[in-house]
C-alpha cells in the first residue's frame, strides 16, 4: 500500500487547533482508503493513550525547541529527516514555514502537497524576524512544493497573485453533533455570549475583552481560549472572570463535547478572526447551528455567506452588535438554519478527506520513478 507523511501538524492524535482536527478526521480516512499513514508530532501534544485513537495511524515524535518562534521550524525539520530516513510516497505538509525543509524531500523524490494555512506573515503576534522567515518561507514552498493546497478561495487568489501558483482549495470541515438540549456550567439556552479563540490581537481578543466589560451587564460571556504560552491577554481574561460575575474563562478546552454544547447553546458565537482563510472555529460553529456575529472580512464572508451577521472590529460595534442578535430570537433561528445548511452543503469533513486522498493519489502517480 501506499505511503503518507503527515507533517507539520502537533501529531496523531492532538487537540491543539485546526491543522490538529483535520489530521484526526483525515489519518483514519487515508487508512480506510489503502494509504499506510504516518503522523509525525511533538511527543508532549500527541494523546497516545486516547480511546478514539486509530490504532493503524503510526505516531511517530521528533525533537524540537518548544518555543512560539522555534517550535514549527525546528519541529519540521526533524520530522522532515525523519520521513526522508523513513522513506514515504508522498508527503502532506502542512504550513509554509515548513517550505524550507521541502528541498530535502524533492531530493529524496518524495512529492508534496503543502497546506500553506493563511498569511502567516501578517499575524501581530509575530515580530520582524519572525515574520521575514514566515514570508522567506513561503516564497520556498511557491518554489519548491509541488503542490499547493489552500483553505479558502482568497487565499488561493492572493498566492496566484504574489507568487503565480495555482492549486487545490480544501477548506476546513466540521461535525454535526446530536442536538443537545441542555447548555453546560448551568446556563441557559441563547442565553450566553460565547468567543472561541487564541488570544492572539488579529483574533480581535483585546477589543472583544473590552466589549465583555459591557455585554456582561446583561448576560454571561464565555471565554475559551488561550496564548497557548501564556501572557498579557491570558492575564487579562484571568482578571475579568475573576472581577466580573458574568464571565467565565474556561481556558483551552480540548473535550469536543463539551465545546460542541457550548456552540449549539450559545445565543451568539463572536468570531473575530481576521487573518487567514476558513477557520475551524467558525465551521465548527456553523455545523452546530450558533448564531454568530463575525469580524468584517473577506474570509469570514466567504465562509458564512449571509449566515452570520457583520461588525467592525471596535468595542462598541461588538457590544452593540452581539447586544441586538442577543434580543432577537427570530433572526437566531433564522442564522442558525442557514449556518447549519452551509455548513453540510460546503464544509463537511467527508468533502474535505475526499479531496485530501483524491490529491494524494495524483501527486502519487506524478512521482517520479
Amino acid at each position: 500500500m501506499p505511503k503518507v507523511a503527515i507533517i507539520g501538524t502537533r501529531g496523531y492524535p492532538s487537540y491543539y487547533g485546526g491543522f490538529e482536527t483535520a489530521v484526526r478526521k483525515l489519518a483514519p480516512y487515508l487508512s480506510d482508503a489503502g494509504w499506510d499513514v504516518v503522523v509525525y508530532g511533538r511527543p508532549q501534544a500527541m494523546k497516545l493513550d486516547d480511546p478514539k485513537r486509530d490504532q493503524r495511524v503510526h505516531s511517530v515524535a521528533t525533537r524540537g525547541f518548544e518555543r512560539k518562534s522555534l517550535s514549527t521550524l525546528t519541529y519540521g525539520f526533524t520530522a522532515v529527516r525523519r520521513a526522508v530516513k523513513d522513506g514515504c510516497d508522498v508527503a502532506l505538509v502542512m504550513n509554509v514555514a515548513n517550505g524550507f525543509w521541502l528541498p530535502l524531500l524533492r531530493a529524496a523524490r518524495i512529492p508534496t502537497l503543502v497546506n500553506v494555512d493563511g498569511i502567516e506573515w501578517e499575524r501581530a503576534k509575530w515580530g520582524r524576524i519572525a515574520k521575514a522567515v514566515f514570508r522567506s518561507g513561503a516564497r520556498s514552498t511557491a518554489r519548491w512544493a509541488n503542490t499547493l493546497v489552500y483553505d479558502a478561495h482568497e487565499i488561493k487568489r492572493w498566492w496566484g497573485a504574489k507568487f503565480g501558483r495555482d492549486g487545490i482549495y480544501i477548506p476546513y470541515g466540521g461535525d454535526a453533533p446530536a442536538q443537545s438540549s441542555e447548555p453546560p456550567l448551568g446556563l441557559q439556552f441563547r442565553g450566553y455570549i460565547l468567543v472561541v479563540a487564541r488570544f492572539v490581537p488579529e483574533n480581535t481578543i483585546p477589543e472583544f475583552f473590552e466589549a465583555a466589560k459591557s455585554i456582561a451587564k446583561s448576560w454571561p460571556v464565555v471565554i475559551v481560549g488561550s496564548s497557548g504560552y501564556g501572557g498579557e491577554l491570558d492575564d487579562c481574561a484571568r482578571l475579568l472572570a475573576e472581577s466580573t460575575p458574568n464571565i467565565t474563562w474556561l481556558g483551552h478546552v480540548a473535550d469536543d463535547q463539551l465545546l460542541h454544547r457550548l456552540m449549539q447553546n450559545c445565543g451568539v458565537y463572536f468570531h473575530g478572526h481576521s487573518v487567514g482563510g476558513t477557520n475551524p472555529a467558525l465551521v465548527q460553529a456553523m455545523a452546530c447551528g450558533t448564531p454568530t456575529v463575525a469580524r468584517d472580512t473577506v474570509y469570514n464572508r466567504e465562509v458564512l455567506g449571509d449566515a452570520g451577521v457583520f461588525t467592525e472590529p471596535s468595542p462598541r460595534r461588538i457590544a452593540d452588535t452581539v447586544s441586538e442578535l442577543m434580543q432577537d430570537s427570530d433572526r437566531q433561528s433564522a442564522l442558525s438554519l442557514a449556518a447549519r445548511s452551509r455548513q453540510q452543503e460546503f464544509f463537511t469533513w467527508e468533502l474535505v478527506c475526499e479531496r485530501y486522498e483524491s490529491a494524494l493519489r495524483g501527486a502519487l502517480n506524478a512521482r517520479p520513478v
